[in-house]
């Protein structure tokens, strides 16, 4: 009996030598995850704010370089669209200025002047003020203009859209 109580005695210290192992390893593993967080959202995001401001500097310089480029100016109008909004009626009142290669393009501009009104018009019903409240949704408004444009007319030439007068009113 007393060999059978040293026996379960040796086992349970044994068993407490595990146990303090588990928790150990467990420590350990929520240290290591608590450590992989903290260098993923301290040092990885801010490298990646640092590139995102790279990139937005680049866009500012590209823009720069182009204002430089100005081609032949062409007032396509003022366009004044109910917005994609569910929750309450919502107006856009925008006037567009396209930048043209030269006056060919304008010439042709000018000359298909009701399908490009069209093509904008309708691009403009399809937005919702959400999408048009951001420096982002705006940037891609005027990509989908100029590809639009570009489409219609048989040269190209369109290089950039400029909008001079930008108003979303809530009715």
């Amino acid at each position: 009996m007393a060999e059978e109580a040293k026996e379960q005695q040796e086992e349970s210290k044994g068993g407490g030598k595990k146990k303090l192992l588990i928790i150990g390893l467990v420590l350990l593993l929520l240290l290591g995850g608590g450590g992989a967080a903290a260098y993923k959202f301290l040092v990885l995001d801010k490298q990646k704010a640092a590139k995102e401001k790279e990139k937005k500097a680049e866009k500012i310089v590209d823009d720069i370089k182009n204002i430089e480029d100005i081609g032949v100016q062409f007032d396509v109008g003022t366009f004044i669209v109910n917005l994609q909004d569910k929750d309450a009626d919502r107006y856009l009142k925008i006037t567009i200025v396209l930048d043209a290669q030269d006056e060919k393009v304008k010439a042709e501009l000018e000359k298909r002047l009701p399908q490009v009104k069209d093509a904008i018009t309708t691009l403009l019903f399809t937005k919702t003020s959400s999408e048009l409240r951001t420096a982002e949704g705006i940037e891609e408004l005027k990509e989908e203009i100029l590809k639009r444009v570009n489409a219609i007319l048989p040269i190209g030439g369109v290089k950039n859209v400029y909008f001079t007068d930008f108003v979303i009113q809530t009715a």
